[in-house]
């Protein structure tokens, strides 16, 4: 017998990883290989996302642990084979150093153990180096490590302190089969290097071949830029746009404080003896409005900073006071005082700047120590303290040169049919990843060259029989450019899906998330690009993310935030930014191109290693505002693979409690039926309910279930309650010991779980039905047990 947690994969099963795709660093070194559909793979996610559907995603740090080990903080871990993909933390505005050493355990074996803050800035060395890891700076307020871990028996990720807010992402094998367990020591330099280089990174592709076509379209019309014929691969997409200009807003990034009623600020500053009085400039936050404060010098009250003008959020202003020469005259040295006044909130102060005598003769940043201790700087009565990175307004030259630029991306849509079935249709910015300015991006599969204004698409599409090219101009300008289409003859093959990407725009309905991607069929989910408007204060980033696969009630993957799926935290706190995962290419207010009392942010996220598959079905959506209860209008792109028709169907359900339903299916085992009424995990407002009964053994459970005599295995799908964290049994199928079931999640308040075991083709190929037995090792709880056959 097997020991515990092996998995059963006999020696004719040990194939390649072909059913699952690429695995391990393959990921990255095979992105030829990415239409590949998985079979016997699903995507999972850890997070401290509020298990009551509400707002508190790791403020505290509530939701944070899965449990406390004497090690410390579990925040994920698996029985069985599978992949560490994505690793997302955020704190104290992306400064992770609280959250002290983190440790990932794979089958058995620590391969990170180290500060967490370390591993982020690249400390550890290849391969845990950017754009692999990045850091609060490189992220924008979030912290990441995106390289591939597999392991063939067991995962188990911990951290010192609680983390706050987190995310695991990581994918789960129906075996162990072409999977080896993740060596630290291989620096997977190649890929490296091939990830910072941009551009495609796929192998080269041999008898490539590639159109060239002008571009010249008035409003209405639309043009062909390339057709092939017989089976082949699209490879390279790129445009050149010049009425797209680049208009970069100048921003800075720059450490504050802040102070409230009874609050103040001190510091000293050099001041030319010859001066006829001085001008004090600071730079402030204008989204808080009213600011006054006293100015002190050297004691003396002077002057009074005026109330300050509300202002957008994402913006600085910049605000000045005479200090009289009275107070500064003949001097060397001052110190300035600032004593709260009044406020909406409170007094913030980034910079100051002194001019006296006609020159700057001091400079104070109000947030770095070395600074502060220069200027003696103190502060009483704090309220905050952090990093903003916000912009300067754009001159009416550069806001006239960005409508243009605007009309081109949101206007010019690209086309793209495969073996006579149109699949994609998208706004170009928007597709190539920066739906609202032309800005750098130097994403995995797409980038923009903002200085030359080209943009460019690698991802690969196969088709059968042909494939169109296509622009339409959907603006009320004539668009010119060039465009270059790359394409070989290849065979397509059966395990392959036709690329897509589902558009959509308008305004966000109350109480219902907005919708990246629903379809049906065998695919798998790859990424998003995501254009936004809503309320000055970007309270719409507050809104969760959701995926739901194959009509199961709860959502595989239930993130924190907005700005925290695309990896970054605290509403973007740093300045914009692109790395080959995920990036917020653009932030405008209306003083930098964002419609009237709006603000206006443009993100993406690829999910490559962390792809998403789907047998029959999949709703990935992302609330706006903590419920969905913000106004704001989106637009998105959301890339994927797939085909028509399913790969997965329920070929049987047992009832748990139902008594001609056990009879049928030769169950048995203990606990009584108890009822309960709850609601599973997921949308806060509209989420699913259900009052059933379910049992709760500590003996041995059996039961026989039908599957499909063709299946490529089997997912075993769980329906129970989740009050108990930790749920754990022995699984035996037809004779043979598989790995543990261990759920570790719990949720008292949505106590409904639908969980997934996977059993291997080995085990039930060839089969009609497959007789289970399960061993608890805690309480374990189900109300019904279906079997959904992979085909």
């Amino acid at each position: 017998m097997l020991a515990v947690g092996a998995l059963a994969v006999p020696a004719q099963a040990q194939e390649t990883a072909a059913g699952k795709g690429p695995v391990g660093w393959d990921v990255y070194r095979r992105l030829d290989r990415l239409a590949e559909l998985p079979v016997g793979v699903q995507t999972k996610q850890f997070s401290s996302f509020d298990r009551t559907g509400d707002n508190d995603d790791g403020f505290v740090g509530r939701y944070s642990c899965l449990r406390a080990s004497e090690q410390g903080c579990v925040i994920a871990e698996h029985s069985g084979a599978g992949e560490v993909e994505a690793i997302w933390f955020t704190r104290d505005e992306g400064d992770v150093r609280r959250t002290g050493w983190i440790s990932i355990e794979l089958d058995g074996v620590t391969v990170v153990r180290a500060s967490l803050q370390d591993l982020v800035d690249g400390k550890l060395g290849a391969p845990f180096a950017y754009p692999l890891v990045g850091n609060a700076d490189q992220s924008s307020g979030g912290v990441y490590v995106e390289v591939p871990m597999p392991f063939t028996r067991s995962m188990r990720i911990t951290t010192e302190h609680n983390p706050l807010f987190h995310h695991v992402t990581y994918r789960t094998f129906a075996d162990a089969a072409g999977v080896r367990t993740f060596d630290p020591s291989d620096p997977a330099q190649d890929v490296i290097d091939n990830l910072r280089a941009g551009g495609d990174p796929k192998p080269a592709l041999a008898g490539a071949r590639t159109q060239e076509s002008p571009i010249r379209l008035a409003p209405g019309q639309s043009a062909r830029l390339a057709r092939t014929s017989g089976s082949g691969l699209l490879s390279e997409l790129r445009l050149r746009l010049p009425q797209a200009e680049y208009v970069k807003p100048r921003t800075e990034t720059d450490e504050g404080r802040a102070f409230g009623a009874n609050g103040h600020s001190q510091f000293t500053v050099a001041i030319d003896s010859a001066n006829d009085g001085v001008r004090l400039t600071r730079r402030i936050d204008p989204a808080i409005g009213n600011q006054v404060a006293k100015v002190l010098v050297d004691g003396q009250e002077v002057a009074t900073w005026p109330a300050s003008a509300k202002g957008p959020g994402g913006l600085w202003a910049e605000e000045s006071v005479d200090l009289p020469a009275s107070a500064t005259k003949g001097k060397s040295r001052i110190t300035i005082r600032n004593v709260f006044v009044s406020s909406d909130f409170d007094y913030n102060e980034f910079t100051y700047w002194v001019d006296s005598a006609g020159r700057r003769t001091d400079t104070v940043d109000v947030g770095d120590p070395a600074d502060e201790a220069a200027h003696a700087y103190t502060i009483g009565g704090q309220t905050w303290q952090g990093v903003r990175t916000f912009a300067y307004p754009l001159d009416q030259a550069q806001l006239a040169r960005l409508r243009v630029a605007q009309d081109v991306l949101q206007g010019l849509r690209l086309r793209v049919s495969f073996d006579g079935r149109r699949t994609v249709d998208a706004p170009v910015g928007e597709f190539f990843g920066s739906g609202h300015a032309l800005m750098p991006v130097k994403a995995l599969m797409t980038g923009i060259d903002a200085e030359t204004s080209t943009l460019s698409s690698w991802w690969p599409m196969p088709y059968a029989s042909g494939a169109v090219v296509e622009l339409y101009n959907d603006s009320g300008r004539t668009i010119d450019g060039t465009a270059w289409v790359t394409s070989a003859h290849r065979p397509m093959s059966r395990n392959v899906g036709y690329f897509r990407a589902q558009s959509r725009a308008g305004a966000t309905t109350p109480d219902q998330s907005w919708v990246f991607l629903r379809a049906t069929g065998q695919g798998k989910f790859v990424g998003v690009s995501h254009t936004m408007r809503g309320p000055l204060n970007r309270t719409y980033l507050e809104g969760d993310e959701r995926v739901y696969v194959d009509g199961s009630r709860t959502p595989q993957i239930h993130g924190t935030g907005t700005e925290d799926f695309y990896q970054a935290g605290w509403y973007f706190n740093r300045e914009t930014f692109t790395t080959p995962f995920h990036g917020n290419p653009a932030h405008l207010t209306p003083p930098t191109g964002c419609a009237p009392d709006s603000d206006c942010t443009a993100a993406y996220r690829l999910m490559i290693g962390d792809a998403v598959p789907f047998g029959s079905a999949i709703t990935f959506d992302i609330e706006h505002g903590w419920t969905s209860n913000v106004e704001a209008a989106y637009s998105s792109t959301a890339y994927w693979y797939g085909r028509d028709q399913a790969a997965t169907a329920q070929t049987d359900a047992l009832t748990v409690g139902d008594p001609a339903s056990e009879r049928a299916h030769g169950y048995t085992g203990g606990g009584e039926p108890v009822t309960l009424d709850s609601a599973f995990e997921g949308d806060w407002k509209h989420p699913f309910t259900l009052k059933a009964t379910h049992r709760v053994s500590e003996a041995p459970i059996g039961f026989t279930l039908k599957i499909d005599r063709r299946n490529r295995g089997v997912e075993l799908r769980r329906t129970g309650d989740q009050h108990t964290a930790g749920q754990h049994a022995e699984i035996t199928v037809d004779g043979q010991r598989l790995a543990d079931w261990v759920q570790p999640l719990g949720n008292r308040s949505r106590r409904w779980l639908e969980d997934v075991y996977q059993i291997p083709a080995s085990v039930t190929a060839g089969r009609s039905e497959i007789t289970v037995r399960i061993t608890p090792r805690t309480a374990w709880s189900a109300g019904a047990y279906t079997a959904w056959s992979l085909r």
